[in-house]
This record gives structure tokens, C-alpha cells and sequence, in this order.
């Protein structure tokens, strides 16, 4: 099937997902790699105090918070 086709059937509110081999598919830029950060414990008891409050992980505010200060400088 060719894209344009693709197109005008998701265009037209059709189901296209039985045309997509999902079993493929990516997510480019999304790649994770582990890093090691050390943090000072009263820094580690601000993030844990904070994402107790918010109800999320840790890590969690730690990439909210990076990527909101990566992306708005």
C-alpha cells in the first residue's frame, strides 16, 4: 500500500491499523540509556518530599523537571 493511500484512509476515519506491522515500529529520539547522578541527601529529601505531594516516583519529577528546564531554557 502506498503512503497517500495510507493517508486518505486515515483521513476518511478508517481503521488503518491492520495495515501497519506494529511489531516494527519506533519511536525515534526515544532511545533510553541509564545514567548515574549523586545527589546530596537534603536534595533527595526535597525530590522525595515533592513527588510525595504530587503522587509521582521520584525519577519521574527528576525527568519532568529536566526536560521542562532543557526544553524552556
Amino acid at each position: 500500500m502506498k503512503a497517500k493511500d495510507l493517508d486518505k484512509m486515515f483521513d476518511n476515519g478508517q481503521d488503518v491499523l491492520d495495515q501497519v506491522d506494529l511489531s516494527k515500529a519506533t519511536r525515534p529520539n526515544q532511545k533510553q540509556k541509564r545514567v548515574n547522578v549523586d545527589f546530596p541527601i537534603w536534595m533527595i529529601q526535597a525530590l522525595d518530599k515533592e513527588s510525595k505531594r504530587i503522587g509521582v516516583p521520584r525519577q519521574a519529577i527528576i525527568k519532568m523537571w529536566l526536560s521542562e528546564r532543557i526544553q524552556h531554557p
